[in-house]
């Protein structure tokens, strides 16, 4: 969706009430954000909303990017917040081989889930239970992360459910929404 390098356009200030329905919507897609949402959000905060092309919409706090979505689809967290707060997503895990990929805009494709380096939610080489036990729908929102790595490359949103690429391993898993070095990466709101 960000491929090229894109210009912020209008910035406007958020009415106090939509900012309120903004963090109900982020706390019903996200409820593992419950315990940092008055650091993500506080109240007394002004949230800016930011017009990009392609009608989506970027919410900042200050020169802090925080969520944006795209029309009526899901909001989705941007990728200076997921690495601020890792445990608050759903997420899964590529390979080393779907790295390149993934940091090129592609559609993420399943074997660089179920290969031995990926990660899925009941996964029984995740020692730690990093990506959780219950299985992901499609249409769900993810952080994906990338084997080898300490922070998460890519937000997406799922297109098959994880039990389903457990069976099939192959199709396109994860539709990309941002990722990094795309063009709300490196937008500059300053």
């Amino acid at each position: 969706m960000f491929k090229k390098d894109m210009t912020p356009g209008s910035k406007s200030k958020v009415k106090s009430s939509a900012q309120r329905g903004i963090r109900a919507k982020v706390l019903e897609s996200y409820p593992l954000l419950e315990p940092y949402i008055e650091e993500i959000l506080p109240k007394k905060e002004q949230l800016d909303l930011v017009k990009l092309p392609d009608r989506v919409s970027l919410y900042t706090l200050g020169s802090t990017p925080l969520f944006f979505q795209h029309m009526d689809d899901p909001i989705m967290p941007h990728l200076t917040l997921v690495h601020k707060y890792p445990d608050a997503f759903n997420r899964l895990r590529i390979d080393r081989g779907a790295i390149r990929f993934v940091l090129s805009g592609a559609t993420l494709m399943a074997p660089g889930l179920t290969s031995p380096g990926g990660r899925l939610p009941d996964d029984d080489e995740d020692e730690e239970g990093r990506y959780g036990e219950d299985e992901l729908e499609a249409g769900s929102v993810v952080v994906i992360e990338a084997e080898g790595k300490d922070t998460a490359c890519m937000v997406g949103v799922l297109r098959m459910g994880t039990e389903e690429m457990k069976k099939v391993k192959k199709g396109q898993a994860c539709e990309a929404g941002h990722y990094l070095g795309d063009g709300l990466w490196g937008l500059n709101l300053g």
